[in-house]
């Protein structure tokens, strides 16, 4: 599906004012893009001196925001929060991880109750680390929180969302997002290119994924459904286990992968972060959008890398 067909599946719907914070990362920097192409207007909140007239300006750290800027906002969607894989979980980086997750959403739910017209939609980011490590169990949006730090952190952010006393709110519980312009997918790559990408502890251990087309287009889908509210699992339907991931990855790259690296180096090398993140097993699927029969470009792993990388090579002359 593209644009253009994700697009048309609402044909009839009006231009929106839309607020975005989290705009500089990898899903919000394209979600902006998309929804201009559609004809929205994107009012961005920035942490740093503003560069576009519309820009809102805010310091989650500190509780400052311009509120007198809030009022008229079809939608709200927040995305801000310092990236979860980057460096060892030591105390003070799950402390920033946390802050920077509840202090930009408690500030956006306490200063949009206050204004006469409230959006119509908050929509905030979480993640399906709110599941914790369940082996080969499938999962949904009506399933348990599992254990652990990061299902700690995802449920006390959704119940920060929830605060907010109109409209509709809905917390998209991305999965693994794929992209060649980063994420986990570049950082990938080098060492698949290599040939010494391979297999992480038994292989096992399922990961859940979204091409980055998907997710913009089921955020979209988001704004647009007034059915979807709550938690929605951003995922394709199709999650694999890492075993499978790494033998794509390295068919569609024509690499080997033949060096796997034991569940010891990897909590050697990565820590915390690395149990949680690479070791860690959930297989989720999209429940809510699958019932609504909204569908997905790239539902295949092998079909959604090939369109990625070949996006992301050098063009012949």
């Amino acid at each position: 599906m593209s644009d253009v067909l994700c697009l048309q599946r609402y044909p009839s719907v009006k231009a929106q004012r839309i607020l975005i914070s989290g705009t500089s990362g990898l899903i919000g920097s394209a979600l902006v893009s998309f929804l201009q192409a559609a004809g929205h207007t994107v009012v961005r909140l920035v942490r740093s001196e503003p560069t576009r007239a519309s820009d809102i300006r805010w310091d989650p750290a500190t509780g400052f925001i311009e509120e007198e800027k809030l009022e008229l906002f079809d939608a709200v969607i927040n995305l801000a929060g310092d990236n979860i894989a980057a460096g060892r979980w030591t105390r003070a980086k799950k402390e920033r991880l946390r802050a920077s997750r509840l202090q930009s959403t408690e500030l956006l739910v306490k200063s949009l109750a206050k204004q006469s017209y409230p959006p119509k939609l908050f929509l905030c980011a979480s993640a399906i680390g709110f599941y914790g490590d369940r082996g080969e169990e499938l999962l949904d949006e009506d399933s348990s929180k599992g254990t652990g730090f990061l299902a700690d952190l995802c449920a006390d952010w959704e119940a920060a969302a929830r605060q907010l006393p109109t409209g509709r709110v809905a917390m998209a519980r991305f999965g693994i997002v794929l992209s060649g312009q980063g994420g986990a997918l570049k950082q990938m790559l080098r060492p698949f290119k290599l040939g010494i990408g391979g297999i992480l502890g038994s292989g096992k251990q399922y990961y859940s994924w979204i091409s980055i087309d998907d997710a913009v287009y089921q955020l979209y889908a988001i704004l647009m459904d007034d059915r979807l509210q709550g938690p929605i699992n951003l995922v394709s339907p199709n999650p694999v286990t890492n075993y499978t991931f790494t033998k794509t990855l390295g068919k569609v790259l024509s690499r080997p992968t033949i060096l796997p690296m034991p569940k010891a180096l990897v909590g050697l090398l990565f820590g915390e972060m690395g149990d949680a993140l690479l070791l860690c097993s959930s297989r989720v699927i999209p429940k809510r959008l699958s019932a609504l029969g909204i569908p997905f470009a790239y539902p295949d792993l092998e079909q959604c890398l090939r369109h990625l990388l070949d996006n992301t090579q050098p063009k012949a002359d």
